[in-house]
């Protein structure tokens, strides 16, 4: 299924609708989709360089947005899902110690792993489960996403 996934994020690249798509997956990749928009900002920064920081752009305002609902399900959902999810992994006893170390280190952890090729939607779930601060939550969001699209735009 991932591999049909991939091949058709590939195929759009190449499509007329490759800026609205390449927004879209960077969306729902900051909440809920499988595939990085890498997999279409490299093709097509590649197919036209001039564009190249225009698609790093998109990406990041797409993916900060999608951020923002990743963020939502963490907050929304803990009571519910995100309780659930603790005591399925058996986390209960270690989640005031994961909240004094989002206090504390959030910040860091948000900028590390926004660049690292560890599924983003974790860290904007987790984000909002921990009741992270949303507004430097965005601004760490917008540049940490930001270094990243724009590094992979200019490479």
């Amino acid at each position: 299924m991932l591999r049909a996934l991939y091949d058709w994020v590939i195929r759009l690249a190449g499509s007329p609708k490759a800026v609205p798509a390449m927004g879209v997956v960077a969306f729902a990749e900051s909440s809920f989709f499988p595939i990085p928009p890498d997999a279409l900002l490299a093709p097509m920064a590649l197919a036209r360089p001039k564009r190249a920081f225009y698609y790093a752009g998109v990406c990041t305002a797409a993916s900060v947005l999608g951020g923002m609902l990743g963020y939502a399900i963490g907050h929304l959902l803990y009571d519910t899902v995100g309780q659930w999810l603790i005591n399925l992994y058996h986390y209960g006893e270690k989640v005031e110690a994961m909240q004094a170390f989002y206090a504390e280190w959030g910040w860091a952890f948000i900028l590390v792993k926004g660049v690292s090729p560890i599924p983003f939607k974790l860290i904007t779930i987790v984000s909002g489960l921990m009741h992270y601060d949303f507004p430097l939550f965005v601004l760490l969001c917008t540049v940490t996403r930001g270094a990243r699209f724009f590094l992979v735009a200019g490479a």
